[in-house]
């Protein structure tokens, strides 16, 4: 065991690697057996002489390898890390809104937890409330909504007070302002 941790210690010192350590560790064992066993250790060989350098070589590439595999991996990590702080950027719009997008915001939300609006019908509705423009647009592009959905949900709103043929349905649909598709969609899905 003394031979071990002198090996080690000495390999530590002499900043060899740990594949070297246990290399020569493993040597001091089997000389150890041999000589338990009172045979004579086994002679060191040219070969062995001519396989030192290979073996330097080897772990010198295996390192290099291994430096590479750190790298790639510390330039995956800070991708990914980047990629997550611009995510937590884009989803949280309120850190950075003046008060009339934020007002604008939470208007529009509250509207479209009361009834069905198409995008364009939502920032006019916004705009009579005299919000800007801009802060209207920024409202409505800022609140989760499925247009298609608001289109179904208005279609069957109009068919619960009136009659429409699908045609003047799709057509009053695009009238509050949904486009072509959400309206086409909306119609289709209530009628």
């Amino acid at each position: 065991m003394h031979k071990k941790l002198s090996a080690i210690s000495i390999a530590a010192l002499l900043g060899l690697s740990l594949s070297a350590c246990v290399d020569g560790i493993e040597a001091d064992d089997a000389d150890i057996s041999a000589e338990e066993v009172g045979e004579e250790p086994e002679a060191s060989t040219a070969d062995d002489a001519d396989n030192a350098p290979d073996a330097q070589e080897a772990e010198a590439e295996e390192a290099e390898q291994e430096r590479e595999r750190e790298a790639e991996e510390a330039e995956a990590d800070e991708a990914e890390r980047e990629a997550e702080e611009e995510a937590a950027v884009e989803d949280e719009p309120a850190n950075e809104e003046t008060p009339g997008q934020r007002n604008a915001r939470q208007s529009a939300e509250s509207y479209l937890n009361y009834t069905a609006f198409s995008r364009q019908g939502l920032i006019e509705q916004l705009e009579f409330e005299e919000f800007s423009t801009e802060d209207a647009e920024y409202a409505v592009d800022h609140v989760e909504v499925d247009w298609n959905e608001q289109a179904v949900k208005s279609a069957e709103s109009y068919l619960e007070y009136t009659s429409f043929s699908l045609q003047g349905l799709i057509d009053q649909l695009e009238f509050e302002g949904f486009t072509p598709e959400q309206a086409q969609h909306g119609a289709n899905e209530a009628y």
